[in-house]
């Protein structure tokens, strides 16, 4: 729009021109700063992640060795400097610098004889050592678990047998017959007013002695070390008496070992006969009770040497893994070989370290 201004020469008023300039900006608000934002970000989440793989992948040692490289007060640091100087300078054509290295190496985890051992085993030696552990576990269980079921099968025998024998059903109630563990327990109980020994006595009645063989009859089927207690209530002999409860209990237990002699049972499968007296109570707050009085027969738990000796191969073939044995029995010897609680065993006085 012009406007009247200034007069020229000949006094004539000049028009005044106003010239409006437009700036145009490129891109406006649609420009492309914010890309390298986001690439910045995203290189950096790459570099966070890839760090963390690092620290997940590599050991202790392997991380020590790599924070020591930069850190400027580890001994690996030179005291001289040269080429640019400094904690961080870097190395010359000289031996002194500001590192003594331009590398430095690694150090990894030594690895045992026995480590390498394993691992040339197959393509990873730990999966194959935990493999050949695992079977053996496996061997071991499955051990267990079948003189479990000799254990259970005996039991419902020995009660069938006497179920079948009208004589002797009336009998039951003075057998107890459990799987603890120490192996398959057989009780011989007294009643109340039914004792199965006269009073004071270790001659066993004839009603006795059919139990007992009955039992026997079961025992000498299965491999199994017995052993054979006497018990007895805590009544009191008079005071000064030679002869007590233990020399009573003792008694019986031998009685009965006589018994399962002539029943068939070998002398060399009994680990132990004792007299326990009234040391221990079937039920424990009657001291007095009549049931306290029994005969305890035990099919003792064998060792786990034993098992593997006699049906180790076989069940190992059975289970698919017949090289489980062998790694069982290292397994055991490696039991052996661990410290133990700091008592030992000695011939003459007892020894606390």
């Amino acid at each position: 729009m012009a406007k009247k201004g200034a007069k020229n020469e000949k006094g004539e008023l000049q028009p005044i021109i106003v010239v409006k300039k437009v700036k145009k900006v490129a891109g406006g608000h649609h420009g492309g700063a914010w890309k390298v934002a986001y690439a910045d970000f995203v290189t950096a989440m790459m570099a966070f992640f890839l760090l963390l793989w690092l620290l997940n992948v590599t050991t202790s040692e392997q991380r020590d060795a790599i924070a020591n490289f930069f850190d400027p007060t580890h001994p690996q640091i030179s005291d001289t400097r040269s080429g640019a100087g400094g904690v961080m300078g870097g190395t010359s054509l000289s031996t002194e610098g500001g590192m003594t290295s331009a590398m430095q190496e690694i150090s990894l985890p030594k690895q045992s004889g026995q480590e390498i051992k394993n691992r040339d085993v197959g393509d990873d030696g730990g999966k194959v050592k935990d493999l050949k552990s695992a079977k053996a576990e496996e061997l071991k269980e499955e051990l267990r678990n079948r003189e479990e079921e000799r254990f259970h099968e005996a039991k419902t025998k020995l009660q069938k047998e006497i179920d079948k024998t009208p004589e002797l059903a009336e009998l039951k109630k003075h057998l107890l017959i459990d799987v603890t563990d120490e192996g398959l327990r057989i009780q011989i109980v007294d009643q109340e007013g039914e004792p199965m020994f006269p009073s004071g006595s270790a001659q066993m009645y004839d009603k006795t002695r059919r139990l007992i063989t009955l039992a026997a009859d079961v025992i000498k089927k299965m491999p199994n070390g017995v052993s054979i207690r006497g018990h007895t209530d805590s009544y009191r002999y008079k005071d000064g008496a030679d002869y007590t409860n233990w020399e009573l209990s003792a008694d019986r237990a031998n009685a009965t070992r006589r018994v399962l002699k002539s029943a068939g049972i070998a002398e060399s499968r009994l680990s132990n006969v004792m007299g326990k007296a009234d040391t221990e109570h079937l039920v424990k707050d009657k001291p007095l009770d009549a049931k306290n009085r029994r005969i305890t027969i035990i099919m003792e738990r064998e060792s786990m040497e034993t098992m593997l000796a006699r049906e180790g191969a076989d069940v190992a073939r059975e289970i698919g893994a017949p090289e489980a044995v062998e790694a069982a029995r290292e397994s055991l010897e490696q039991e052996k070989k661990e410290p133990d609680n700091g008592y030992r065993r000695t011939k003459g006085d007892v020894y606390f370290p």
